[in-house]
Order: structure tokens, then sequence, then C-alpha cells
């Protein structure tokens, strides 16, 4: 699968949600637990009620089924807002093993833990100007993966990211609009759950959302999305000559929030990881055969939910 070249920044992007405080506006967690879409940050934080320094956590539950290779994916947050300037919180992400019997063992393992923090640069319509977009930074740490890079050299590795995020929510349009672009620094492969990557190398993601009216005072979002991953996967060339090749992560969404003072999001969505990456060799009863790795999960389908009490 082709990767997305800069002139597609503006047009393949993350499914997102609307942010905090005005109408057609709700929060949502990400897969890892930040405010954003279903895997990209925005600039946004958990919102904070006024007079108060502490929001009320918001919990979150994502369920991935990513293929026969890879298996199931669930992820469980908690990500707490301060003064609606910074949020931080942990995710666990639990592994359900694939049944391929020559590639799943790359993943059998049970999970890993998550954090993650950001804080809020510059806020939207910042000096007054209604084009100013909201830009936000933040990291994510994973503790002890096992996968892949891990399960070749029998060990665990940490990796994360650091990244900036520009977010603008056009609301005066005759179609509300949410545009997210951003680039990180990481040294990790398709979230963790591709390994880790040869080396800590930037990359772009972004997203775009149109939220339209739906029943009972709610809003159905369509969205779109991508994340680029890094090239190559430690330890990887061990199994596959050359390390192979991981294409960029694309997902396509619908998100069904309440138009105001969102306290639930719900998202459905499939998604594009990757396929063929390679080719490698498996004996036979007589002799060694080339085959292709697929990772069998260019058709990923998930779910998920974010709550605030």
């Amino acid at each position: 699968m082709p990767r997305p070249s800069f002139r597609l920044l503006a047009v393949v992007f993350t499914a997102l949600l609307l942010a905090a405080h005005s109408p057609l506006r709700a929060q949502n967690l990400t897969l890892e637990g930040q405010t954003g879409g279903f895997i990209t940050p925005t600039a946004y934080v958990v919102p904070v009620a006024p007079h108060k320094l502490f929001s009320i956590p918001e919990l979150g539950y994502h369920f991935v089924a990513a293929g026969s290779v890879i298996g199931n994916v669930q992820t469980v947050s908690i990500t707490e807002g301060i003064h609606n300037l910074v949020e931080f919180g942990y995710t666990r992400s639990i592994h359900t093993d694939g049944s391929n019997p020559d590639f799943s063992t790359l993943w059998n393992y049970s999970g890993m833990n998550i954090f993650h923090a950001k804080t809020i640069l510059l806020r939207e319509n910042a000096f007054h100007r209604k084009w100013m977009p909201g830009l936000g930074s933040g990291f994510v740490f994973r503790l002890n993966d096992p996968f892949v890079s891990g399960a070749i050299a029998n060990t665990t590795y940490n990796n994360g990211d650091i990244y900036i995020a520009a977010t603008k929510t056009a609301l005066d349009l005759k179609v509300p609009l949410l545009v997210n672009v951003g680039f990180k620094m990481t040294n990790a492969s398709i979230y963790g759950l591709g390994g880790q990557a040869t080396r800590f190398g930037g990359r772009w993601f972004g997203g775009v959302g149109f939220p339209l009216p739906g029943p009972w005072h709610t809003a159905l979002v369509p969205a779109a999305g991508f994340t680029q991953e890094p090239y190559h996967v430690k330890n990887l060339n061990q199994e596959i000559p050359g390390g192979g090749r991981i294409p960029t992560t694309l997902d396509y969404a619908v998100r069904w929030t309440q138009r105001q003072n969102a306290r639930f999001s719900i998202d459905f969505g499939i998604g594009q990881v990757a396929g063929n990456i390679g080719s490698t060799t498996i004996p036979t009863t007589s002799s060694l055969a080339v085959v292709p790795v697929n990772l069998d999960a260019r058709h990923v389908i998930g779910f998920g939910g974010t709550y605030r009490f």
C-alpha cells in the first residue's frame, strides 16, 4: 500500500471529534488514552469544569480485531485533566493471540502498559484570530513492549512518541469541519504492536471529521485518517531479508456523540494496517520454501467508547 505524500495531508485524516466547550463538540480518548480521534491525538485536552482544578477522570475502552496473525487488541484507559491545560493518563493494552502457525508467535504476549501526557501550547482562536488553530504537545511511553522485535530477541523494549498537533474546528461553515495535522518523533512501529523501530525518526499524522446532526441531540461524525509508520522494524531482518516494509496506517470511522457537553462518545470503524510486508523462508519436508509474510491486517475492524462521569 503506497504511503500518502505531503499533498495528502489536507485530504486523508484521522477519525476526530469536536472539542469540549462549543456546540457540536465532544471529547473522546484514543486507542492509547489521549484526547483525540480513534488513533491520533488532537490539540485538545480533557475538559475541566469552571472553577475546578482537576477534571472528573474519563474512561475509555477500545477493541480492535487485527486479523488471524496479530490477533485481537483491547485497551482500557483512564485520563485526567488539569485546569483545561494539561492531561495525563494510563492505558493497559490487552492482547489475544492470533492463530497463524507461522507468524503469530511474534505477537503471542499478553500486552503492555502505556503512559501519556499532553499540554496545550496555544489555544484555538488565540489573539482573537478565528483562523488560529490550537497547538498541543505531548508524549506517549510504552513500557516492556514484547511484540515482534522483543519476540525475535527474547526480550522487551521501551518505546515512545513525542508529538505536536495543530487542530482547527470550523463551526461557521455550512458543514462544520475539524482538521488535525501533527508530527511525531517515534521509535515504535504501529503504536508498539509492530515492535521497535530501527531508529527514532519523524512521522506525520492527521485527520478530518464532518459532524452531522443525529437523533436525540446527538451528532454523527464520519471521518478518515492516517499515521505514517517507521519504514523498518528492529530485528525483523532476522526473519525477513531487508527487514520488511511497514505501510502507512489508515482508518475510516463514524463517531456518535452528544452535540453539547458530551458525556459519551462511541466509534465504529475499519482500518488498513499491514498486509504483505516481505517474504521469508520456512522449512518443508524436503527443502526451504520462500513464502510471503502477510500480516492479514489490511481490513481491521474496531470500536471504542469514552465515558465522562
